[in-house]
């Protein structure tokens, strides 16, 4: 019998992350071990009324590409791919593979290369999302592997990934749309600042934001979801950050990812683990080596590191850094075939500073508008 929470889940994605329509074209994307979530986006999205497409990838066949095609395979366009993107109104995304680390011994110069190749289907995507004419987002079924890597059993990975998106409340929907007013609060306040400081362990940057937009990411482009981001000034970075975290991407991990700024761009880069992989990838193109994006992750119900972007950069009490593209609707127009997010724990000892001004300690607003982890329930005297 299919978890019932996979209908549930299903249900918020369409109805209220991507918020599909009657007669609009929808498409449904994952791995073939995803086929239960798939199925039930698929039903919920008939029951409204959509056109429905799927387009379900097998595993190994991307190592497959990449390290056998061509270069002018890795280089080809797919114009089936930019036909899609140009023409559908909403897409769902699906993660979750068999073997998380199935792209390990791939050459990153040959991942590189298609990435760049990329670039105007990114690009597309982006836009069209910008201009309100597709709604995307992009969840996680729970795997054996993804379990793995976040040190649990599926069970227990289960839960954690169905409690992120508040699918044990009665009605998750009417969650987030509370989620969505507190964020909306820390939106409207970072708007009218002009610059960032971030201070922790190794830690001392300062990102330049004016005239930059902040974003409230409330459940629809990412599921589960919990961060307010924008784009920062292109050359306006100074200083130095350390991420608290490993760094994965497209299966490589990065350890104590270390990364030096000025006027903007990446001037030195260390890692104990994947150093070579991360130069590789701020090498990539013209725009890798800039920042396309700066968030604050808010999901109080996310407490531990588990190796999956999706949940990492949304841990109640981090900011995150992008590099590589930005996203148009903040004012940030880098170009580039990477967006690669780096979290930095600031809950023991970090400080954040808006024009000057403390505005979170230690992983927490003092601002009660903002967002803030759940009341703790009252101990009963015995």
């Amino acid at each position: 019998m299919p978890d019932p929470r996979l209908e549930k889940l299903a249900d918020v994605l369409t109805k209220y992350s991507v918020r599909l329509k009657k007669g609009q074209t929808v498409l449904i994307g994952g791995s073939a071990v995803a086929e239960p979530l798939i199925v039930e986006c698929y039903r919920a999205a008939v029951r409204i009324g959509a056109n429905v497409q799927t387009s379900v990838s097998l595993p190994g066949t991307s190592e497959i590409f990449y390290k056998e095609a061509s270069k002018a395979q890795l280089e080809h366009v797919s114009k089936i791919s930019k036909y899609r993107i140009k023409h559908i109104d909403a897409q769902i995304g699906i993660w979750g593979g068999v073997n998380t680390r199935s792209m390990t011994s791939v050459d990153p110069k040959r991942m590189a290369i298609a990435a760049v190749a990329s670039k105007p289907i990114t690009k597309l995507f982006m836009d069209r999302a910008a201009k309100g004419e597709l709604n995307w987002t992009g969840t996680q079924f729970p795997t054996h592997s993804d379990a793995q890597e976040a040190e649990m059993s599926l069970s227990e990975y289960e839960d954690f990934v169905y409690s992120a998106g508040h699918l044990d409340a009665p009605d998750p929907i009417a969650v987030w749309k509370q989620i969505s007013k507190a964020q909306e609060a820390l939106r409207k306040f970072l708007n009218r600042r002009k610059e960032i400081r971030i201070v922790a362990k190794d830690t001392d940057i300062t990102l330049s934001v004016v005239g930059r937009n902040w974003v409230n990411c409330d459940g629809h482009e990412n599921f589960p979801d919990g961060e307010v981001f924008t784009g920062p000034v292109l050359k306006g970075v100074n200083g130095h950050i350390r991420f608290s975290f490993p760094a994965v991407h497209h299966g490589r991990e990065v350890q104590d990812a270390f990364l030096e700024f000025k006027n903007g761009k990446v001037v030195r880069s260390e890692a104990t683990k994947g150093e070579d992989y991360l130069k590789a990838m701020i090498d990539m193109d013209a725009g890798s080596c800039f920042l396309g994006e700066l968030a604050f992750g808010t999901n109080y119900n996310i407490t531990q590191y588990t190796r999956n972007t999706l949940f990492d950069e949304k841990i109640g009490g981090t900011i995150h850094l992008a590099l590589g593209a930005g996203y148009p609707e903040t004012g940030n127009t880098n170009n580039s075939g990477l967006h690669w997010d780096l979290v930095c724990d600031t809950r023991a000892g970090g400080k954040v500073y808006a024009d000057g001004a403390l505005i979170q300690e230690n992983g927490i607003f003092p601002d009660k508008r903002f967002p803030q982890p759940p009341k703790k329930a009252a101990r009963r005297k015995k």
